[in-house]
């Protein structure tokens, strides 16, 4: 005997598979359309198909919505309602973003007529202050590598180039060979929309942990002479970020610092903090980071004087 219920389970589900998929579709179409108009960086184009797709889907399981671009305001408000309950305002407001930019686009191409997110209004962001490293804890963090082993050479070549520099991991991991110019103490970095590019110069101290790995570590490492990127793993393949990661964590225990506080990302906040502690120009440290708009810069003023207040509270005899 055919049980019913079950029948109609699998065509609800086929259904939503459907639905799901003929929304994928429309998707990857719009992601192209924006990479070849826009130019917009991989990580980019990758948030807005994740958020796209969770939204597809929660249209098809949660409202039975066959057709993505067949809906109104309200849908489009419930399912953001429902998104508060688990995401923090930074991703409701990215999640957003990508929804308004996805109706936008077929709204152009007349694929819609009304656009259900023309009054949405963006939840406010709250920016959290960068967390830091104090200096001392940063030297412990650089001192930890065991320089015996071309690893070691090569992590400590890394996280001084990181703390030197303030660069984003992204940009560490995929940073080719030809862009160091050690003689001259400079990194050529591309990064954002279009691969702008910016000059980043280097410390002594760095050029000089660089010039070790290169000359050393990084010899024994890599397995084929023509692989681009400075950095590789043990593999003698470029490093991901995941492997970045995992690195700095590992030190962190080294240097007796909780992994909570440590990413690759603080790095680049102590970089930009421990400049603006030491008189550094607010638009010198806003070049150096690649930061488009000076208000993002802005923040790390916020923990100089965090930590100027500190110091004061805790050395002066009427703190």
């Amino acid at each position: 005997m055919v049980d019913a219920a079950s029948d109609v389970d699998v065509s609800t589900a086929d259904e939503q598979a459907s639905a799901v998929a003929a929304a994928t579709a429309l998707i990857d179409a719009f992601l192209d359309g924006i990479w070849l108009e826009e130019g917009l960086a991989r990580n980019t184009i990758d948030s807005y198909r994740r958020d796209l797709l969770i939204w597809a889907q929660w249209l098809a399981q949660e409202r039975g919505q066959h057709d993505v671009l067949q809906v109104d305001r309200d849908t489009v408000q419930a399912f953001l309602a429902r998104q508060a309950r688990d995401l923090k305002a930074a991703s409701l407001a990215r999640r957003m973003a990508s929804l308004r930019k996805f109706y936008q686009y077929w709204r152009a191409r007349e694929r819609l007529t009304l656009d259900p997110c023309a009054e949405l209004v963006t939840p406010k962001r709250v920016r959290p202050l960068p967390k830091s490293l104090p200096e001392d804890t940063i030297e412990a963090l650089l001192d930890a590598p065991d320089l015996d082993t071309p690893a070691g050479l090569r992590d400590r070549a890394l996280l001084e180039l990181m703390y030197a520099t303030g660069l984003r991991v992204s940009e560490m991991v995929s940073l080719p060979l030809s862009q160091l110019h050690l003689r001259e103490r400079y990194l050529r970095v591309l990064h954002g929309k279009g691969d702008k590019q910016r000059l980043v110069p280097l410390g002594e101290v760095a050029s000089e942990w660089l010039e070790r790995y290169l000359q050393t570590a990084r010899p024994l490492l890599v397995k084929h002479a023509s692989e681009p990127c400075l950095f590789v793993n043990q593999r003698g393949e470029a490093m991901t970020r995941q492997g970045c990661w995992f690195i700095i964590k590992q030190y962190a225990t080294a240097a007796g610092v909780a992994a909570s506080q440590l990413s690759p990302h603080v790095l680049r906040h102590a970089f930009a903090t421990h400049l603006l502690n030491h008189g550094a120009d607010l638009r010198v440290v806003q070049s150096l980071l690649g930061h488009a708009d000076i208000t993002t810069t802005q923040i790390y003023t916020q923990v100089a004087a965090e930590r100027l207040k500190s110091l004061h509270q805790q050395h002066h005899p009427r703190g």
